[in-house]
C-alpha cells in the first residue's frame, strides 16, 4: 500500500488518527522508533528550527519542500505536509502541491490567511475571501498526480468572522475537493463538536499537549476528541517544545558546571550515544557494511570484529 492510501485510510478509520509534529531528521526518526506510521510536518517548527525564525510567513517555499524531502528521505512515515497558504495565488498553489508531492509527502495543508500568514494561535492573522480559497483547492487537486494524496484545507476565520462563517467556509472547501478540514484555534469544546457536526468531511483539530496558551483550544485527550466527532488530531508544537525545554536544561546544567567548576553528570537529561545510534539507524549503516564491503575494508575499520547488524525495539 502507498504512503498516500495508508493516511487517506488512516483518516477515514473509527478511531482518531493521532499525528504528531515533526520538524527534522531527529523528530522524524523518533516518531518511526515510537512506532506511528504517519505524522504532521509542522510548518512553524521548519521555519524555527532551520531558520530560527518565527512562523509569521518568512520562510518560502524552497526552504520548506527540502525539509520535507529530508524528513521523507530519512524515514518511511506518511507524512502530512504544512504548505502554508500556497505561497501566492491559485496559480502558485498549484506548484506548491505539485513541489510537495514531488519531494514524497502524502499530503499537504493549505490555509485561507493573507500572505505573509502567521501562526493560527497568533493575533493580526488575516483571511482571503472564500472565492479565491477555493480556486486554490481547485488548483491543488488538479495539481496532484496521485488521486490518493490528501489536500488538507484550514481555515483562520473564526478570529475574524466568527464560528458561522468557519462552517460556511469549511462546507466551501470540502466542495471544492479538500480531504481532510481543519478550523484552527477553536475555543472550546461545543465550538468542535458544532464544527464536526456540520461539515461533511473528516475533522482535524490541534492540540498543544501540556503547552497551554490563553484564548486558544483547550487540551483535550484524543479520546475526548474521538468522542467529539474529529477524525484526525495534530500535535504541532509537542515536540519543538520539548526539544527546546530539553536544551535550555542541557545549558543550564553546563552552566551549572562551568560555576562550580565540577562534572555535573545527569544521564537522565540526555539521550545515550547508543540509543541516538539506534534511532537514527546505524543498524542500517552496519548492515549495508556487513553486506557489501569487501573483506579487506571491513577489517580495516573494525579489526576482526564481525559488523552484525543491531536488533532495532520499538516501543509506542
Amino acid at each position: 500500500m502507498s504512503k498516500t492510501q495508508a493516511l487517506r485510510e488512516a483518516i477515514y478509520m473509527p478511531e482518531i488518527l493521532v499525528l504528531p509534529g515533526v520538524f527534522d531528521g531527529f523528530s522524524t526518526r523518533l516518531v518511526e522508533h515510537f512506532g506511528y506510521p504517519s505524522a504532521f510536518i509542522t510548518g512553524s517548527g521548519v521555519s524555527e528550527s532551520r531558520l530560527g525564525q518565527v512562523d509569521v510567513g518568512i520562510m518560502g517555499l524552497e526552504e520548506n519542500v527540502a525539509g520535507a524531502r529530508a524528513m521523507v528521505a530519512c524515514s518511511e512515515l506518511a507524512l502530512l505536509a504544512d504548505g502554508d497558504t500556497g505561497y501566492g495565488n491559485a496559480v502558485n498553489a498549484y506548484y506548491t502541491i505539485r513541489g510537495f508531492e514531488q519531494a514524497g509527502v502524502a499530503g499537504v495543508m493549505l490555509e485561507d490567511q493573507v500572505w505573509p500568514k502567521r501562526c493560527g494561535h497568533m493575533r493580526g492573522k488575516e483571511v482571503i475571501a472564500q472565492e479565491e480559497m477555493v480556486e486554490k483547492l481547485h488548483a491543488a487537486c488538479e495539481a496532484r498526480r496521485d488521486p490518493n494524496f490528501i489536500i488538507k484545507s484550514r481555515t483562520d476565520t473564526l478570529a475574524t468572522h466568527g464560528i458561522d462563517e468557519v462552517i460556511r467556509r469549511l462546507n466551501a472547501y470540502a466542495e471544492a475537493g479538500a480531504d481532510l478540514l481543519f478550523a484552527d484555534a477553536l475555543l472550546d469544546t461545543e465550538q468542535i463538536r458544532l464544527v464536526a457536526k456540520n461539515v461533511p468531511k473528516p475533522l482535524c483539530v490541534n492540540m498543544g499537549f501540556g503547552i497551554r496558551q490563553r484564548s486558544t483550544t483547550p487540551l483535550l485527550s484524543a479520546f475526548e476528541l474521538q468522542n467529539l466527532g474529529v477524525a484526525v488530531v495534530i500535535y504541532p508544537r509537542l515536540l519543538t517544545a520539548c526539544a527546546l525545554a530539553g536544551m535550555k536544561l542541557g545549558l543550564q546544567l553546563l552552566g551549572q558546571s562551568l560555576a562550580s567548576g565540577e562534572v555535573v553528570d545527569r544521564p537522565d537529561a540526555a539521550f545515550s550515544f547508543e540509543d541516538l545510534n539506534e534511532v537514527m539507524g546505524m543498524a542500517h549503516i552496519q548492515s549495508l557494511e556487513s553486506r557489501f564491503l569487501t573483506e579487506t575494508q571491513k577489517r580495516a575499520k573494525y579489526g576482526n570484529e564481525h559488523v552484525a547488524p543491531v536488533n532495532l525495539k520499538k516501543t509506542k
